[in-house]
């Protein structure tokens, strides 16, 4: 049972912060916040996301460059140019470098008006770093697992942050059904997205780019939209737009 409790913890905590703060904040501005909160939850998604860290400024510009390019061959992380979701990951992960290290030329419209933190990057990009993280996990098994099987959850807490995008990614422009008649190939998959946080609606989402809450319909729900009206409303965040 702690396995499993630790998992559900480490899967959506690490996803809140890729969601919430990587996704809705770093790479759209759907609302802004202090210079003391923007650090605090900087420091948040990469502890949460822990051996899988993603850097804020290249997660933002490879998600803008998405949304330019969704579903073309400029789209880092399209799956319609793959035959599995594993080489869409690599391919992912040689941009996302190439950005990262600066080996890849980057549209000047995509490089601006994201958080930057290089004396905390130093120390969460590391690899000794990445690696205390992971044997953390592993120690973390080590005292509390009980099945073998258990131990088969590993490879996902090292990988959280891109597993997570994988899925998105992959899902959510394959499978599902369709609000808008976007020009690419984005789907909603799930009515009631739990799994992914609201990042499943993507039809919705790749609509209106700036819109905070990722449902559309009555009948579907962004289980983060409630906890951003929650922090606007306390005065931890602003929303730019309703």
């Amino acid at each position: 049972m702690a396995i499993l409790i630790f998992f559900v913890c480490h899967w959506y905590l690490s996803l809140f912060g890729q969601t919430f703060y990587l996704h809705r904040y770093a790479a759209h501005k759907m609302f802004t916040m202090s210079k003391a909160w923007e650090k605090f939850f900087y420091i948040f998604a990469w502890v949460m996301q822990g051996s899988s860290y993603l850097n804020a400024r290249a997660y933002a510009i490879l998600h803008r460059m998405h949304h330019a390019y969704s579903d073309t061959e400029k789209d880092p992380h399209t799956p319609h140019f793959f035959k599995e979701v594993f080489t869409m990951m690599m391919h992912t992960r040689e941009i996302y470098n190439g950005v990262h290290h600066g080996t890849i030329q980057v549209e000047e419209k995509f490089d601006r008006n994201f958080p930057v933190y290089p004396a905390i990057d130093r120390i969460a990009d590391a690899w000794p770093t990445r690696l205390i993280f992971g044997i953390s996990y592993v120690v973390f098994y080590y005292f509390f697992a009980n099945y073998w099987w258990e131990y088969l959850l590993l490879p996902i807490h090292f990988l959280m942050g891109p597993v997570h995008g994988a899925i998105v990614n992959w899902a959510g422009h394959k499978y599902g059904y369709r609000n808008f008649d976007e020009k690419d190939h984005s789907k909603n998959t799930l009515v009631f997205d739990f799994l992914m946080l609201g990042e499943l609606f993507q039809n919705n989402h790749h609509h209106e780019g700036s819109k905070p809450n990722f449902a559309a319909n009555w009948w579907e729900f962004d289980p983060v939209f409630p906890i951003i009206r929650l922090l606007d409303f306390i005065g931890v965040i602003k929303l730019v737009r309703m």
